[in-house]
């Protein structure tokens, strides 16, 4: 038993090297397009289904509430919590359109769009996705194993490279917890303070 718990931590930490080997650029290009979203007055939406459902919410919630430090709460929403909605949709249109359907009616051009699968082919996120782009929206997949159909179809594809569904959601945590991290951060009082006496005396120079 023991040596079976060493050799998953050894594949998660293998994991989680290649992720910050591989996707730090593309990690860091999200956060900016996020942080940008929602200092421009706009929101981010996030789907996903089971695992990636519960770790839509965490991602919501960490946003509306907090992090680690105080800010503003920030707009997102997660698209797998109306249960009416899902329901209803699922019922009348099919379980495919559960995201598509509630992209159209929230998403505003300037939005964030993402999208969480471990394989990369939820049909219904992939769905939702193609919703956002015609809504003029950014699309981010948050993804798993080669990134399947959706990683093309996004803007930015942080694709964690493993086929094995639990090590993809433990990276898929760390990259949310990331986010977070630097969108706190990028909202904090001080920093907000010092953007903003930046952009004055850039003013005033020029």
């Amino acid at each position: 038993m023991r040596e079976r718990i060493r050799n998953y931590f050894a594949e998660h930490n293998n994991v989680i090297a290649q992720v910050t080997t591989d996707l730090l650029p593309a990690l860091e290009e999200v956060s900016v397009r996020i942080t940008e979203c929602l200092a421009s007055g706009h929101k981010l939406l996030v789907m996903g289904n089971g695992g990636s459902a519960a770790d839509a919410q965490h991602l919501a919630a960490e946003l509306v509430g907090r992090f680690v430090t105080e800010r503003q709460a920030l707009p997102a929403i997660a698209l797998t919590t109306d249960s009416s909605i899902l329901t209803a949709v699922g019922n009348d249109y099919g379980f495919n359109e559960i995201f598509q359907r509630q992209v159209r009616a929230l998403a505003r051009s300037g939005d964030v769009v993402l999208g969480i699968s471990t394989s990369g082919n939820s049909s219904n996120v992939l769905k939702g996705i193609v919703a956002a782009k015609e809504s003029g929206c950014v699309s981010v997949g948050l993804l798993g194993c080669d990134g399947g159909k959706i990683a093309p179809a996004v803007d930015l594809a942080l694709t964690v490279p493993s086929k094995i569904t639990s090590h993809v959601q433990e990276a898929h945590i760390v990259m949310i917890h990331m986010l977070c991290l630097l969108i706190d951060e990028a909202f904090a009082p001080d920093t907000l303070a010092e953007e903003k006496n930046r952009k004055k005396n850039t003013h005033e120079q020029s």
